[in-house]
Formats: structure tokens, C-alpha cells, sequence
């Protein structure tokens, strides 16, 4: 009989307590998870196993965490080089020379305007993505654009969903026309943890326009061609650092100086609002409503107004916003996070959706010289 209060183990279990002294006295080392480690139930009994078990689990979670990282770095890249915009982004408006250097009007120019009423996006209608260039990816832009006109617009749009959707604008046109938001850098917008926000490198609260003006002007030389619907076009470069100024289109100036015209963010006098300009081109192959880069199947007229043989004058569109501008340098322009708040990156994407009773009277009020 046992001693009396000593516990004796089952047979094979001193068998196996034999064998383990045996192997640790001829130097041996045992594996961890042999059954001295364990109790009669099976279950781990080790305060280091313990331990090591929950330094794996941590191992883990960093290790899902670098390639989440890695995989959102994949997807969008660039972050890592997201910066502010410098200094030198900036320059006092009084300071830009005067430009007077406009085309003058001749006999057949087409004079008149067309004004889309769309709003300046009261809905909140935000997000970071592009159908036009990026279709059918969630931030696609690694930016975030402010919308008017149609409601629907996101990365999985297309003509159907676009004609079926409804409108801010007036005159039930459900055109699109989108644009990067400008920020106010001093404080949070609230989505400096999300993709086209504070991830991407855009931080601030986003600034409304004061006003968005939607127009539609003629041509120097020449009367317009109604503009077709479906019809899709972009201005500017929103990549200006890595694809040089070939295609960029920035027009900055504040309100009073509307002559003064600028590719730098611009420094208002107190009362002056900040501008945004932006043209798009208004000659039209004739043929298509798109094409591979967004940008061949339409060009820019010449010096004179002048259409490329060809293509066909129609509408320009000129967006103009304006904003209550924050004091000192303390505004910035959304980017792509490697493009660091250039404001040479200034864009804009816009496709015509609007019935032909719409497309006709704008091209005959802007050909007649009438303002509709």
C-alpha cells in the first residue's frame, strides 16, 4: 500500500515517467506537449506553454496586420509619401500679373451661355472613387470628390444606372460633374481613418462651395454642335508630379481678381473668396463618347478658338467654385497621397446625361448669344 497521502500515479503513466528520466538523464530534450505537461483531462498544465500561446496569438495579429498593410499598400499605393503641400504652393493673388489675353469674338462666335442649376452638393454626396477611370473600385481616387447633379454617381455606375437615377439639377438633367473637395487644414474632418481621407493623406474638414456654377459657353470663331448625350470628359491631370504638365489645367484666383490667374494656391485679401476654374475642352471627334485615356476622343480648341481638323465645336463647360477661404496657407486641394496637395493637380470628370430637348436649347441659347 501507498504511503498515506501520496499520490500514486497509474501503471503506464510511471512507465512513462520512467522512460521521460531515462531520455533526461542521457541528455535528451523532450518536445513540448508530453504527457508529464499535461493533466489527467488532457489539458495544458505549463504556465510558460501558456505564455507562449498568447505570444503567438499576438505574433499573429501583428503578422495579419503587416499583410493588411502590405495588401492596402498594394492596392493603393503611394501613402507612404503623403505630405503636405509647401510653401511654395502658396502665393498672394496680388502678386499674379494681369492676364487680358483673351481671344476676341468674331463675327460668327457663339457668344451666349447655358447654365446647369445643379446645386453645390447641400446632399453631402461624397465619395473617394472614380467610374470613369477606375470603374467598379472602391476608392479608386484615393481622394474624395464632391458631387452635383447626378445622385447615384460611385465607382459602379454606368449609362444605366446614371439615366435611372435622379438629379440636383434643374431641367431634370442628370448629368455628373465631380470634383477633388478642398480642405481646411487647421482641424478633423471626421474620416481621418478612412480610404480618401486621413489613410490616403487628406486630412482637414472638408469646405463646401459657396457657389458651383455649371456653364456652358460658345466659341470665338464659330457657332456649336449640340452636345451628344453620354458623352464623357475629364480636365486637368490629377497626377501632375509623375506625368509632367502635358495635360494639366489648374486655374486658381480669388473673387475680385477674376484677371489674375494662377496654377498656385492662391493667397485672398480678407473678404476675397478663393476660385476654382475649371474648362473643359470643346472640340469633339464627331464619333466618340469615350475613349482609352479619357482624353483623345476630345481636344482643346487653339489660340484662335479653333477646332483641330476633324472634330467638331461644341459646348465648353467652365465650372467655377468659390469658397470662404481659412487664413493664412491653412487650406489644401485632395490628392492622390504621392501627388502631396499640388495644386496643379486640380481635375474634373463630367458626363452629359440630358434628354435632346436639353442638349438643343443649350446649343441654340449659347449660338443666339442668349444667357438661359
Amino acid at each position: 500500500m501507498a504511503p498515506p497521502g501520496r499520490h500514486r500515479l497509474p501503471r503506464p503513466t510511471r512507465l512513462l515517467a520512467l522512460i521521460v528520466v531515462a531520455l533526461v538523464g542521457a541528455g535528451l530534450v523532450l518536445t513540448t506537449g508530453s504527457a508529464l505537461a499535461h493533466d489527467s483531462d488532457g489539458k495544458s498544465s505549463s504556465k510558460a506553454d501558456r505564455g507562449s500561446s498568447d505570444d503567438d496569438d499576438r505574433n499573429d495579429d501583428d503578422r495579419r496586420k503587416r499583410d493588411k498593410k502590405k495588401d492596402d499598400d498594394d492596392e493603393f499605393p503611394g501613402r507612404d509619401k503623403a505630405e503636405p503641400p509647401d510653401d511654395d504652393d502658396f502665393v498672394d493673388i496680388r502678386n499674379v500679373r494681369p492676364d487680358d489675353d483673351r481671344p476676341r469674338n468674331e463675327r460668327d462666335a457663339s457668344t451666349g451661355s447655358f447654365v446647369a442649376h445643379c446645386g453645390t452638393n447641400g446632399n453631402g454626396h461624397r465619395n473617394s472613387d472614380n467610374f470613369m477611370v477606375t470603374p467598379g473600385k472602391r476608392n479608386g481616387a484615393q481622394h474624395v470628390h464632391d458631387y452635383v447633379g447626378n445622385l447615384s454617381t460611385d465607382a459602379f455606375s454606368d449609362d444605366d444606372s446614371l439615366h435611372e437615377a435622379g438629379t440636383t439639377c434643374d431641367r431634370n438633367n442628370k448629368s455628373t460633374f465631380f470634383w477633388p473637395v478642398l480642405r481646411d487644414t487647421r482641424g478633423s474632418g471626421g474620416d481621418e481613418n478612412k480610404d480618401g481621407g486621413g489613410r490616403d493623406g487628406n486630412f482637414g474638414r472638408i469646405l463646401r462651395p459657396v457657389t458651383a456654377d455649371m456653364r456652358f459657353v460658345g466659341n470665338p470663331t464659330r457657332k456649336v454642335n449640340p452636345m451628344p448625350d453620354d458623352l464623357s470628359i475629364i480636365t486637368g491631370d490629377a497626377q501632375v508630379k509623375k506625368n509632367g504638365e502635358k495635360n494639366a489645367n489648374a486655374q486658381w484666383t480669388c473673387t475680385g481678381f477674376e484677371n489674375r490667374i494662377t496654377d498656385k494656391y492662391p493667397l485672398c485679401p480678407s473678404g476675397s473668396k478663393i476660385v476654382r476654374i475649371l474648362e473643359f475642352p470643346s472640340c469633339w471627334d464627331g464619333k466618340n463618347l469615350d475613349s482609352k485615356d479619357h482624353r483623345a476622343h476630345m481636344a482643346f480648341p487653339d489660340d484662335d478658338g479653333d477646332c483641330k481638323r476633324g472634330f467638331k465645336t461644341i459646348p465648353k463647360l467652365r465650372m467655377t467654385l468659390a469658397y470662404d477661404a481659412p487664413p493664412g496657407r491653412n487650406f489644401a486641394l485632395d490628392s492622390f497621397p504621392d501627388q502631396q496637395h499640388d495644386p496643379r493637380t486640380d481635375h474634373a470628370d463630367f458626363m452629359n446625361i440630358a434628354s435632346k430637348e436639353v442638349l438643343d436649347l443649350a446649343a441654340d441659347c449659347i449660338n443666339s448669344g442668349r444667357n438661359c
